[in-house]
């Protein structure tokens, strides 16, 4: 499995891994064990960031289209993104309600 798609599986940010691991292809059993028994450096990556867009997305309650819109299509860190849900500004305020009235209308929707 190439790096990009472990990470990608991983939720984490390829240019802030070790550079062992953007460097080399992994197994299946190696992906696996990073999964099951993951290292120091990956629970530090996964709790502190640099995060990567869909994850910065779902922590903030929005889209990535609501990321690239308003010039945040970034990496952020957990500092980050908690200081922006601390003191939302305007654009994420709107986007976080515009996806939460999309996903009450898809539950009504499927309700039917």
């Amino acid at each position: 499995m190439k790096p990009q798609t472990a990470a990608k599986k991983l939720g984490i940010y390829l240019p802030a891994a070790p550079e062992e691991f953007q460097q080399s292809a992994l197994t299946h059993d190696e992906f696996n064990e990073l999964q099951h028994t993951p290292p120091e450096w990956l629970q530090e990556l996964r709790r502190t960031g640099p995060h990567p867009r869909p994850v910065v997305a779902q922590k903030l309650g929005i889209t990535i289209a609501a990321l690239k819109r308003n010039d945040m299509d970034k990496a952020l860190t957990t500092e980050e993104i908690k200081a922006l849900l601390e003191d939302q500004p305007e654009w994420l305020r709107k986007a976080r309600t515009a996806l939460a009235q999309q996903r009450e209308e898809q539950s009504e929707g499927s309700e039917g």
